[in-house]
């Protein structure tokens, strides 16, 4: 992971990676998935999801182009290490969170590692691959969602990228300490308490450092089981 490194983003090189970007580096309403009805507040939002030159990681149909969830939907991530559940704002980030429940309903996450842990200077479990190369992706991409305000504390659940606008895909990052990032990775939504705790032994037990100075993969493997919404 050469150039990498310094940006939160994914392993490989700048052209097929996903991360977050570290600035201390030189170099990372109502509970509910779906609602078909014009009642939807997000029924007259219409997401881009344009190819990505890479090929899918795993098979998956491409989201609508309406999104079909709203408010505050919850999920469930069954993974090695317990339990994480937490809520996505699809009110705020629609076209996010609409990809998310697509891939979780198709199984896209299942039985995928959590490739990446940093440990120093940002405060993140990255997941989202199936290859668990860091390079993966489901063949689309996903126009950022920000705002401009973002802020990266513990329980937070951002999208990684490539470093360039509007480059997510699958991969996304959990916060298991307050992390200081350029509000450039859009924030979907949070993990509870427990999921953080979780995620926070983990990161007590360190990485191999494959990637550089407390950025590697985990020392105790994070698998993600299942992901659900709703």
């Amino acid at each position: 992971m050469p150039a990498l490194l310094l940006v939160l983003t994914a392993c490989g090189d700048g052209s097929s990676g996903q991360s977050a970007q570290d600035p201390a580096a030189t170099s990372p309403d109502q509970s509910g998935t779906s609602s078909g009805s014009a009642t939807s507040p997000n029924s007259d939002v219409s997401c881009d999801y344009p190819a990505d030159p890479r090929p899918a990681t795993r098979k998956v149909d491409a989201p609508p182009q309406t999104p079909d969830v709203h408010g505050m939907v919850q999920i469930t991530m069954k993974t090695s290490i317990g339990v994480l559940g937490g809520t996505l704002d699809a009110d705020k980030t629609p076209c996010t969170v609409n990809s998310f429940v697509s891939l979780a309903e198709q199984g896209y996450f299942d039985d995928t590692p959590c490739h990446r842990l940093t440990t120093t200077g940002i405060f993140v479990l990255q997941c989202g691959d199936p290859s668990g190369s860091g390079t993966g992706g489901p063949g689309y991409t996903i126009p950022d969602e920000l705002s401009g305000e973002e802020t990266y504390g513990p329980g937070t659940l951002a999208m990684a990228n490539t470093g360039q606008a509007d480059t997510g895909g699958s991969q996304f990052f959990l916060v298991y300490r307050s992390t200081p990032l350029p509000p450039s990775y859009t924030v979907f939504g949070r993990v509870d308490p427990a999921g953080v705790k979780a995620v926070q032994k983990v990161a007590a037990r360190g990485t191999d450092e494959a990637y550089g100075a407390g950025d590697g993969h985990p020392n105790v493997s994070v698998t993600l089981e299942t992901v659900s919404a709703g």
